[in-house]
């Protein structure tokens, strides 16, 4: 478990914010940790800075639980890793067992954090701050979209040609119960998704494309592949039913009904580079990952 609650002292009538900045923690970071229920006192959550505390104090800390993932790209600033299929770029809870965050504080302390997101079945390439100045103008640059990307996804059916899709994505109104889920709306805001095509495979009826967002929209190119009709192999989100969707998202499908449902055990989308000009140098980084065959090798298992 990640989480641990660490001893931080034995208080003795002083305020909560107090004894965090006795332990090196600036007001912010102190008010900030507090906020977010992570003191302790005598087994009783401090929800107040000025809280006068009497007992052991604990912290509710983030211990790294590495597993010996490597960036395959390092500078003084940044680092990239090549993220695997279902690893969060970040923990979603204190029951998280593992993360992204695992490998970039147990290598890089905590002042390290991603620029960016990927999804969870989304795999590839993602940029890690090392330093405050780095992290925010790594972020300006993906905010302002000054960063290229590329991604490969293997989608149903055959596609012919190169096309793009410009179509406005906004969150979808009537799945309550999976609030991440996106659609195409009038409503929404400007997305747009060039696609090449690399490859066709005949024999599982599906297209290996290179996609390219222009903007940067959640789940944007899986929501422009779907509107389309050429959802990508494994999606848990697009082309299944809602009842269908929670049963994955859930972890309560069997993984050979996902197979079937889906074509493939994962999303068969990956991040394979990035190009970008940072402190006046330009960076073109490419991912390390085999997408065209491994992503056939994926999806034929469901067909053989």
């Amino acid at each position: 478990m990640p989480y641990i609650n660490k001893f931080l002292t034995k208080a003795n009538s002083q305020k909560a914010y107090e004894i965090m900045i006795d332990k090196g923690f600036s007001m912010r970071e102190a008010q900030r940790l507090i906020d977010k229920g992570r003191l302790i006192c005598d087994k009783n959550v401090i929800k107040e800075k000025n809280a006068i505390l009497n007992g052991d104090v604990y912290l509710i800390d983030y211990e790294p639980n590495p597993k010996g993932l490597k960036p395959i790209f390092e500078c003084d600033d940044f680092v990239v890793f090549d993220k695997p299929s279902g690893v969060l770029s970040h923990p979603n809870g204190r029951n998280c067992l593992y993360s992204l965050n695992d490998e970039i504080w147990h290598l890089y302390g905590k002042n390290a954090c991603v620029a960016h997101r990927l999804d969870f079945e989304t795999s590839g390439l993602i940029v890690v701050a090392l330093n405050k100045n780095s992290q925010i103008e790594l972020k300006k640059l993906f905010e302002q979209r000054k960063v290229k990307k590329t991604y490969l996804a293997l989608a149903k059916g055959f596609i012919k040609e190169d096309f793009s899709v410009n179509a406005k994505i906004g969150l979808a109104n009537n799945y309550d119960d999976v609030k991440m889920r996106m659609e195409i709306s009038d409503n929404g805001k400007d997305a747009l998704t060039g696609f090449r095509v690399i490859k066709y495979f005949d024999d599982i009826d599906a297209t290996l494309l290179e996609a390219t967002p222009f903007t940067g929209r959640q789940h944007q190119i899986r929501v422009h592949l779907f509107h389309v009709q050429h959802s990508i192999l494994g999606d848990p989100l697009y082309g299944i039913t809602k009842d269908k969707i929670i049963e994955i998202l859930d972890k309560k499908m069997p993984k050979q009904e996902r197979l079937v449902l889906t074509g493939a055990s994962r999303l068969l989308l990956h991040s394979n580079s990035l190009s970008f000009i940072f402190n006046e140098k330009e960076y073109n980084i490419k991912s390390n990952f085999n997408a065209y065959d491994e992503f056939y090798k994926l999806a034929y298992k469901y067909k053989s």
